[in-house]
């Protein structure tokens, strides 16, 4: 559970970011959304790869 929110964190934290580079256009947002993004995808596989071993763990 400690992962998920993680992920919740990191996108809450970029929601700032994304509206800077959508609606102002501000390119720099846009590069630290890419690299927030990149630790959502680290963090979304480590939720997987956890629910997996729970899973098995279960069986």
């Amino acid at each position: 559970m400690e992962i998920f929110n993680q992920l919740k964190e990191i996108i809450a934290d970029i929601e700032k970011d994304v509206d800077a580079f959508y609606n102002k256009g501000n390119k720099a947002a846009g590069t630290r959304v890419r690299n927030a993004m990149q630790d959502v995808k680290a963090k979304a596989q480590d939720l997987r790869l956890h629910v997996l071993e729970t899973k098995k763990e279960k069986e």
